[in-house]
């Protein structure tokens, strides 16, 4: 005859669940496991397929081979995907946050829309063509509507609801004058073109280099608001009751939100959807606590940017099909989903 245990023994004896702190630690630990598969598959996967093999003997073991070669070009390239990647995800969780908006992009504040006027200018009455060249008119454009917005928002006394108007008004006057110029000067317009799709093809070394210190201290910015972006999320009285200072969150998010995105679409062009589509996609399972939000969105992000890259030179080959297209393609209908599905949980 078998004897049961007693309940109290048989609840010690079950092995305890797993907490959702583990998970979420899990989930991120997994996100970078496919980040480093994605970069690799970004090196390994073109015009010319390579081993892996010829993508370790490339990074580790240059000789001046033509695989060598090949890896060489597409380190820059991947490089440059996983810095975008990250700033733009960065950059749209901090935006969402900031605007209480979970369909916000970086482009609401029309930062995409500075950087563009910047560089179409740039072409077209100064004359420079090279991406090097024009990265920092991009930026600066950028930086200069942030501040605009920010301004015209009602500064410290800005509300998301201000900020996201202005940014609106601005992209609309900016996005009419750069095709203007663009009509009226040929030239400008073949230049812009490329650019203004969105691509990594044209990654450099040097074009690294010049946005890295940015990218860098916009990601540390942003992470380091986590906390009182959390406060302002239960509201601005509850935030003021934790000793958030409300003007300050407010200015440095707009400032880690136009340094990430400026720098990001200076380097790449204008790259929509990343930075709507990945922190809306990693709350809902996370939660709304951006200390998980923002982290999984800076190893996300790069693996869909990375991802929508290797897809666009594969459709397209012996070509490639620009990111910034693929992108668009995959954004359109997950965006359309995400709004059917939020009017859904509203009625």
């Amino acid at each position: 005859m078998l004897v049961e245990s007693p309940p109290e023994q048989r609840a010690e004896t079950a092995p305890a669940p797993p907490t959702r702190r583990a998970v979420r630690a899990f989930g991120l630990l997994l996100s970078v496991a496919i980040l480093v598969l994605v970069a690799l598959a970004s090196i390994a996967i073109g015009a010319k397929e390579l081993s892996l093999g010829q993508v370790w003997h490339g990074l580790f073991e240059d000789s001046g081979t033509y695989g060598d070669v090949v890896v060489a070009e597409r380190l820059s390239r991947t490089v440059l995907g996983l810095l975008a990647g990250a700033a733009l995800g960065l950059a749209g969780a901090v935006l969402q946050a900031l605007t209480r908006n979970p369909l916000a992009d970086p482009g609401l504040l029309g930062i995409n829309a500075g950087a563009s006027a910047a560089v179409v200018t740039a072409i077209t009455f100064l004359g420079i063509t090279s991406l090097s060249g024009y990265v920092w008119f991009a930026f600066f454009g950028a930086a200069a509507v942030g501040a605009l917005v920010w301004f015209l928002g009602g500064s410290r006394g800005a509300t998301p609801v201000r900020l996201a108007l202005a940014g609106t008004a601005i992209s609309a006057a900016l996005y009419g004058y750069l095709q203007a110029v663009m009509i009226m000067d040929d030239a400008a317009l073949g230049k812009m073109r490329f650019w203004t799709i969105g691509s990594l093809s044209a990654a450099t070394d040097s074009v690294i280099t010049q946005v890295l210190p940015f990218l860098l201290a916009g990601m540390v910015l942003a992470l380091a608001l986590a906390r009182p972006l959390n406060a302002m999320a239960m509201g601005d009285d509850t935030a003021k009751a934790l000793g958030a200072n409300l003007n300050r969150t407010r200015a440095l998010s707009m400032l880690a939100a136009t340094v990430l995105c400026g720098a990001a679409t200076a380097a790449c062009g204008p790259i929509v959807f990343v930075g709507l589509m990945v922190p809306h996609v990693v709350r809902s399972f996370t939660g709304p606590d951006l200390r998980w939000i923002l982290p999984y969105a800076a190893i996300l992000s790069p693996v869909l940017l990375l991802g929508a890259d290797v897809l666009g030179r594969i459709v397209a080959r012996p070509s490639e099909l620009q990111v910034g297209i693929v992108t668009a393609i995959l954004g359109g209908p997950v965006f359309i989903f995400l709004v059917r599905r939020r009017r859904t949980a509203q009625l």
